[in-house]
């Protein structure tokens, strides 16, 4: 059954008090409910602590009509791309397959209200519509970690960051998942102060109100279920040299280690030899911009750190039982969650 924002009585809005901040929620195919509900419920449970409408909400999309998220739930919008008002904000809702519901129509009808002054943000994957748009250039910006390394190879422009979420200037992102309700009350302590806020967060029995300074990812040693700094160490630096691949020698070397008591940790701590960690680490970006990205196969293999397309291809075979170019030719270009 289609969904919608159900409407309600609110008290009248005292004498001097602001109007209600109206947001309008692009949803694109596809787009990531978790995401949404993150961002329109604290909306929702603001008016009820504040006990008048202090925020209203629309639903936009391109056909104007209805639109499925990834669960195959069906909402019915308010608006089609109809032009707004400049003290509107506009949230894009992304999720599977963003590229192909990143029309051009979706693209003019950005840019046409970025010039008017609207302020955006990009939700989940959202991001990469705004950038598609050539609305986060110069701009700090984040997206979920899955699909950082295809958006870093797209965009250059934008400095793409781990945060949970960015505020910067009148562009907003989020990381996905509940990355939308940090953001959400950050907004609404800067519009009505933390003690609404902390209302809404309370409501929404979260506990752990993250900032921009957040990361998305845990942290390492929580990752892999191992807390040994060394080895944690070891890992980052792996992470951060994925296009030029350190031996495990200078590995070693690094964190204060011989080379046998690196590769006695990795065996006892991960099963697996430094080397072969390594390998698995590059071949998960290789697959990643496979999925991701246009980029050619051989630009894949040197991005991941591979002197050759036949070594790629031998190792990528080995780890996944299928060849990059059959991989590509399988799942095409996208951007997921």
């Amino acid at each position: 059954m289609p969904v919608r924002p159900a409407a309600s009585l609110r008290p009248a809005r005292p004498a001097g008090a602001q109007p209600p901040r109206r947001f309008v929620f692009l949803l694109l195919d596809n787009f990531t409910m978790l995401s949404f509900a993150g961002a329109v419920e604290p909306l929702r449970i603001a008016n009820r602590m504040a006990g008048r409408e202090v925020y209203t909400w629309r639903l936009a999309g391109e056909s104007g009509d209805f639109v499925t998220c990834s669960n195959g739930a069906s909402f019915r919008l308010d608006i089609g791309l109809d032009e707004l008002v400049r003290e509107d904000v506009l949230l894009v809702c992304g999720g599977i397959d963003v590229q192909k519901a990143t029309t051009r129509s979706v693209i003019n009808w950005l840019r046409r209200e970025a010039r008017r002054g609207v302020t955006m943000g990009g939700l989940c994957t959202g991001a990469y519509a705004l950038a598609r748009a050539g609305l986060l250039d110069g701009k700090r910006a984040t997206i979920h970690w899955e699909n950082q390394d295809g958006f870093l190879e797209e965009f250059e422009e934008v400095n793409l960051t781990k945060s949970v979420f960015v505020v910067d200037g009148q562009r907003m992102s989020t990381a996905g998942g509940t990355a939308s309700i940090d953001l959400m009350l950050k907004l609404i302590a800067d519009d009505h102060g933390e003690d609404l806020a902390n209302a809404v967060a309370d409501q929404l029995i979260y506990s752990a109100i993250r900032t921009d300074q957040d990361t998305q990812r845990l942290s390492i040693p929580t990752r892999i279920g191992v807390r040994h700094p060394k080895l944690a160490g070891v890992i980052q630096k792996m992470e951060q040299a994925i296009e030029d691949p350190i031996s495990p020698a200078d590995l070693a070397r690094e964190v204060g280690m011989s080379t046998r008591q690196l590769e006695r940790l990795f065996r006892r701590y991960l099963n697996r030899s430094p080397k072969r960690y390594y390998m698995e680490l590059r071949l998960q970006k290789a697959r990643n911009l496979l999925m991701q990205t246009d980029m050619s196969v051989i630009n894949v293999a040197l991005a991941c750190g591979f002197a050759s397309p036949s070594h790629f291809s031998k190792c990528y075979r080995a780890h996944y039982n299928t060849t990059p170019y059959r991989e590509r030719g399988s799942h095409g270009t996208r951007l997921s969650i």
